[in-house]
């Protein structure tokens, strides 16, 4: 029956309304405001039946017509019958008429007090600071399996990490290291040529990227890069459950998973940061050459024979201090993460910053050790 939809307002007590046809988009809803009028000028009251005997296939669109109908018969203060109506329509009349939580009636809820506040932030520092203890200690474990030659981790998922901590990094460490070099010869070299001393631009560069710059600016980028990748490798192994599933079949995680990623960066990130002295400081004679018409002979020289190897020794010192931190923070935070997406992408950012603000405290502590001791 392809039946177009139709109605009819019938002299009934009360009055009826009889819905025949098909009432679909697709054959046509009609207009409603025209029962409106017919309703107007017989000055309905009281109540008003809805018959849909006749009825044949249906859709939304017969329920936008008995919404919009019954919202004028409940500003008219018109009772309206929908019995007769098939079942799934009077389901659906009545989920849609139910009624949603109006502006402003909910009630608000009221904050914690400063010192609640104050109370619950300094328990979760507490717990965080056991957790980060804990995984210390799980880590200082792990590593005196590594030393005695028991590794509990497969060598071939050693060599893809030591791929993409050290030959996948090259690029990035290349370019970074070539401008830091060029705009530490660049700052030098304005000032050093007001006095005319601008050899001394080459001990700037070299003292400058072999105790400073190199190793803060690879363990930088190896924090933004690597533990960034560390935290969410982990921490979408805890959503798919994966590190339930080695602790079921009794592998520990720190041996398998921690353990290996942190030796990989601990070797790469020195070899890295002499990279990257390299880098700095060939950008820094470009820079000399270019301005200062030092070429770049001399330039070499005069680092050779001014910048001792011990400053270079203290740069790998540090670069090793910080793959070990850079490690440890991406681990820690892919461990912690949480059952979500959500949680994934705050693990990896909050790895990112614990990898920075931790390595900028430790070059802080090494360069004060460095001082005391005289070296």
């Amino acid at each position: 029956m392809n039946q177009p939809p139709s109605y009819q307002l019938l002299e009934q007590d009360p009055p009826q309304l009889q819905l025949t046809g098909n009432w679909r988009f697709i054959d046509g809803i009609p207009a409603i405001e025209e029962l409106f009028d017919q309703l107007q000028q017989r000055e309905m009251t009281g109540s008003l039946q809805l018959r849909g005997g006749n009825l044949g296939a249906w859709d939304s669109g017969l329920l936008t017509f008995l919404l919009k109908l019954l919202q004028w018969a409940r500003d008219h203060s018109i009772f309206v019958d929908c019995s007769d109506l098939p079942e799934g329509v009077c389901r659906l009349l009545h989920l849609a008429g139910a009624v949603p939580p109006q502006p402003g009636r909910r009630r608000r809820r009221r904050s914690d007090p400063i010192l609640t506040r104050i109370g619950n932030v300094t328990l979760e520092l507490h717990q965080t600071w056991q957790d980060a203890l804990r995984f210390i200690g799980e880590s200082v474990l792990c590593s005196g399996n590594l030393l005695r030659g028991r590794p509990r981790f497969r060598f071939k998922d050693l060599l893809e990490l030591l791929e993409d901590c050290g030959a996948q990094a090259l690029p990035i460490v290349t370019l970074i290291s070539l401008l830091v070099g060029m705009i530490l010869a660049f700052v030098g070299a304005v000032q050093l040529r007001m006095f005319g001393a601008d050899i001394f631009v080459a001990d700037l560069v070299g003292l400058g990227m072999a105790r400073e710059m190199a190793p803060m600016m690879t363990a930088v980028i190896m924090a933004g890069r690597t533990g960034a990748a560390f935290a969410a490798q982990l921490g979408t192994m805890q959503v798919n459950e994966e590190i339930d599933a080695l602790i079921t079949m009794g592998i520990p995680p720190m041996d398998f998973l921690v353990a290996p990623r942190m030796l990989a960066l601990m070797t790469m990130l020195p070899l890295l940061c002499i990279y990257s002295m390299f880098m700095g400081i060939l950008g820094g004679g470009l820079v000399s050459a270019a301005m200062l018409d030092i070429n770049l002979t001399p330039f070499f020289l005069r680092i050779q024979e001014n910048v001792g190897l011990q400053h270079f020794v203290i740069g790998v010192v540090k670069a090793t201090v910080f793959g070990v931190i850079v490690a440890l923070s991406g681990c820690l935070r892919g461990l912690q993460c949480g059952r979500s997406a959500q949680a994934v992408g705050q693990a990896a950012t909050s790895a990112v910053v614990t990898g920075i603000v931790l390595v900028v405290v430790a070059d802080a502590v090494i360069t004060i050790l460095c001082q005391v001791l005289g070296v």
